[in-house]
């Protein structure tokens, strides 16, 4: 048999309500599952919350279903289930206790066990373990003198800050607020200037972003091409070619060959520089003497006298 996808999605709903309801209940600490029996006891003050555990010698079997207060007599009517496979008496106390180190308090059944047994909705006896009266008046009484000086604290306060709103001097919260508009007015008018510049000048400001990210590309190509090259290689033969140059520095200083000796022979110098010098005096002769050297010009040789 087909089920149809409306029936397969009714089927989903109504297990996904259920699980809630299971999931809800069991958070409250209640359980669908298990039948139980409603009582109520009736105490001077609520040391109680809901959920609570109501226990027989150390052993849980029920938990506080509500707690409400009774305006028209002032005590705190608790209610609480049981499981109903326990039995005990209509006589006997439901007494307030404390877990100790597990912390909180609980209600513990102590069974009469007289044989007349309790009826579900029945108000049982209560009472109050000893030393925990005493420890929720003290509780009851710090409450009240932590209350009396939050109060005065809170009053104080009050009117302090009454004092700094008052204030009219350069110190007071008027005089602060007055400085922080102005100060947010100075803002806002230079975020206007700003915004001014920058609507003005948006081409400008596109083209030069535009030339810095050029440049950035640039740069980062010609590191790139750093990073390619063999820098360590080109090292090496600058070192190479400063050495030899540094021989060849030496040699010339050390008259080794015909340019060190050259460099370094006065002799050299003063032959160059007579030799110069007797250049200097034939051309002067033959400017004023040409008939002396260019036969053509003159039959008659003219012997050379050196000008005075």
């Amino acid at each position: 048999m087909k089920i149809s996808r409306e029936i397969k999605t009714a089927i989903l709903v109504i297990a996904a309500i259920a699980l809630f309801i299971f999931g809800f209940n069991f958070l409250k600490g209640k359980d669908i599952f298990s039948k139980t029996a409603t009582y109520y006891a009736v105490f001077d003050y609520n040391a109680l919350t809901t959920s609570a555990p109501v226990t027989v010698k150390g052993n849980k079997i029920g938990r506080i279903v509500a707690i409400k207060y009774d305006f028209e007599t002032g005590k705190t009517r608790v209610e609480f289930a049981v499981d109903q496979q326990f039995k005990f008496s209509k006589n006997s106390i439901v007494r307030l206790y404390e877990l100790g180190l597990m912390g909180g308090n609980a209600l513990a059944i102590i069974d009469a066990q007289d044989g007349q047994y309790a009826q579900d909705g029945d108000v049982l006896k209560s009472e109050v373990e000893k030393g925990l009266v005493d420890n929720l008046s003290k509780n009851f009484s710090g409450l009240s003198s932590n209350l009396d000086g939050t109060l005065k604290s809170a009053d104080s306060l009050m009117i302090n800050l009454n004092s700094l709103v008052t204030d009219k001097s350069d110190k007071g919260l008027k005089a602060a607020i007055a400085e922080l508009n102005a100060t947010m007015k100075s803002f806002k008018g230079l975020s206007y200037s700003l915004n001014s510049f920058i609507n003005k000048d948006q081409s400008k400001l596109n083209t030069t972003l535009t030339k810095l990210g050029t440049t950035l590309d640039n740069f980062n190509k010609i590191s790139g091409d750093l990073a390619k090259a063999d820098l360590n290689k080109t090292v090496a033969n600058l070192d190479e070619t400063l050495v030899s140059l540094t021989a060849v520095i030496n040699k010339l200083d050390n008259k080794e060959g015909t340019v060190g000796k050259l460099l370094n022979d006065d002799k050299l110098y003063n032959n160059l520089e007579g030799a110069t010098k007797e250049l200097e005096e034939l051309l002067q002769d033959i400017k004023l003497h040409p008939k002396r050297y260019f036969r053509i010009l003159s039959k008659k040789e003219i012997p050379y006298q050196k000008e005075q």
